[in-house]
């Protein structure tokens, strides 16, 4: 699995909602992917950007930059080939990169997605 499945499978597990990975590598210069997610508080999105880091940290990799930690509304972690963002509910709304880099194709998600309970018969 690649670096960038690694976090996206590491936000999924502390329940980060709606990840979307963007291909930008072709519409830019300074990095092939872009994942996003959000918490729906400060702290679950610190949990994301933690867990993230952890299990890639596990793989011999550490982020070049990291941006916004402490405020928790939009954390950014630089691993140079992918970028990785997890923000807030509402600033992902208000900053919108899926619409803003609406060009780039967005990749299949390199995990099964959780699975839904069964139906209750009634």
């Amino acid at each position: 699995m690649e670096d960038w499945g690694i976090a996206v499978q590491a936000a999924i597990d502390r329940k980060a909602m709606e990840p979307t990975v963007l291909d930008i590598g072709k519409v830019n210069t300074f990095t092939e992917q872009f994942v996003i997610c959000h918490g729906n508080n400060s702290r679950q999105v610190q949990a994301i950007a933690d867990a993230v880091q952890s299990d890639l940290r596990a793989e011999g990799r550490r982020p070049l930059h990291v941006e916004g930690y402490s405020q928790a509304e939009w954390i950014l972690l630089d691993y140079g080939d992918f970028v990785f963002h997890v923000f807030s509910r509402d600033k992902r709304h208000y900053y919108d990169l899926e619409r803003l880099w609406r060009t780039a194709p967005k990749l299949p998600l390199p995990v099964s997605s959780p699975q839904l309970p069964e139906q209750v018969q009634v």
